[in-house]
């Protein structure tokens, strides 16, 4: 998912470089409102393309089975009609019975030829007895010969009528295979044009993405963590907890935290990774898990309107961890499936002291939460947190940080840059709140 690993990327920015987030805060300091730009109720989701995508190739896929099983029974239907098929054995019988009735009609015609031609060598002195006899021959030969016509007739119409049942029957099994192969091109055709509006809608969110589309702004939803103690001890693992709760009156379909828990001492961030490992479990999935490389912990379901999820969190510090200060970032975002998407408006920051391996933390209390300043307001950057004057830095509300109760020179997150460090992740948070697309 873009939106994360640049959030990931853009809160280690403001922690180690601010300065670099303040050159681009002018951009996110309009005080209009955010809103979500929203599509046509009539244009499908990408999640609806790629159902269409999936029930298009089913689709193909079962017309291309039955075009290759339709072609199995033509070619078997064509050799039949070519021999077993009963219409071919009528036809062939047909055949056989029209050239049977054609020699007939040819012996018939050649009784008559002879007939007249005894008839016609009859000697001059040929008794009438024989005169009719020979005239009787003839009459009844041509008889003959036109009754061999007539059942010549016959028989050919019938085996002409057999021979074109049997190319009926060709034609009619072309035609019910070329049903199915119509039906297979217009199924794959269907998937083409599937893939290519669900190609054409990723494109056009991507490049909505890249235009800037952002998602909604919900003041409503909330995300509070409880037990994190504001001193830690390197070596040491510290369980705490999430609460993230809509306090909307609409339903959330997928709550996703941000949890990005950073290490600094006086020279800057420190390698994350390296020193702190931070683990989650809920109710659903009690088995710890750790966050993924973007500090987001994916799917702790969707919540109804006034309802909470909780998160177990752990928080382990490498005996390595150098001494110095920690800083916890918390926020929480919602995407539903008609595409909409949102999140809290201010990443919540809970700051604490860590100790060398092996010392006492001493009196600890609960961190408390920092909402970052809007871009544009409040400090500058130019006085640092916990400077030798020994006053807090206010934030761009008129509010002043929690105080970790370090007595380090070093103080508070300003040892990352002061409060342009809340600016930076003010102007960073803006940033996440672009659109996941089909990712989400």
């Amino acid at each position: 998912m873009k939106i994360r690993r640049a959030l990931a990327t853009a809160v280690a920015l403001a922690v180690t470089t601010p300065a670099a987030l303040l050159a681009v805060s002018p951009a996110y300091a309009d005080t209009k409102p955010v809103t979500q730009t929203q599509e046509k109720k009539s244009k499908p989701t990408i999640k609806e393309l790629e159902t269409a995508v999936a029930e298009a190739k089913e689709a193909y896929e079962k017309a291309a089975k039955a075009k290759a099983d339709a072609l199995v029974e033509l070619r078997k239907t064509l050799d039949e009609l070519g021999s077993t098929h009963p219409l071919a054995v009528t036809a062939a019988a047909a055949k056989q019975a029209a050239k049977d009735a054609d020699a007939a009609k040819t012996a018939a015609d050649q009784a008559v030829t002879d007939a007249k031609a005894k008839l016609a060598d009859l000697p001059e002195d040929a008794t009438p007895e024989q005169k009719t006899a020979a005239e009787t021959a003839v009459t009844e030969a041509e008889a003959t010969a036109a009754s061999a016509a007539t059942a010549k007739a016959a028989a050919d119409a019938k085996a002409t009528e057999a021979v074109t049942a049997v190319g009926d029957a060709r034609i009619a099994a072309a035609r019910a295979y070329g049903v199915v192969d119509k039906a297979a091109d217009d199924a794959l055709a269907a998937k083409i044009a599937a893939e290519a509006a669900l190609a054409q809608a990723v494109k056009e969110a991507e490049e909505e993405e890249e235009e800037g589309d952002v998602c909604e702004p919900e003041n409503d939803l909330t995300a509070e963590v409880t037990g994190l103690p504001n001193k830690l001890v390197a070596g040491t693992t510290t369980d705490f907890a999430l609460r993230v709760t809509n306090g909307s009156d609409r339903n959330m379909d997928e709550i996703i935290a941000y949890t990005g828990v950073f290490a600094t001492d006086k020279t800057g961030i420190k390698e994350t990774g390296k020193f702190f490992r931070l683990q989650w479990s809920t109710k659903s999935s009690p088995k710890w898990q750790s966050t993924d490389e973007d500090d987001y912990i994916d799917g702790l379901g969707p919540l109804k309107p006034g309802s909470h999820t909780d998160v177990k969190l752990r928080l382990i510090l490498d005996k390595a961890t150098p001494a110095g200060n920690g800083v916890a970032f918390i926020a929480a975002d919602f995407y539903n499936k008609d595409g909409s998407c949102g999140g809290m408006t201010d990443l919540n920051m809970y700051e604490f002291d860590v100790k060398a391996a092996g010392s006492k933390p001493g009196k600890t209390e609960d961190a408390k939460p920092s909402k970052a300043p809007k871009p544009g307001t409040g400090n500058t950057g130019t006085t640092p947190l916990g400077s030798s004057s020994g006053t807090p830095a206010q934030t761009g509300t008129g509010g002043s940080l929690a105080a970790t109760g370090s007595s380090s020179a070093t103080g508070s997150i300003a040892l990352a840059g002061g409060a342009a460090v809340l600016l930076g992740a003010a102007a960073v948070f803006v940033v996440r709140r672009r659109k996941a697309g089909s990712a989400a």
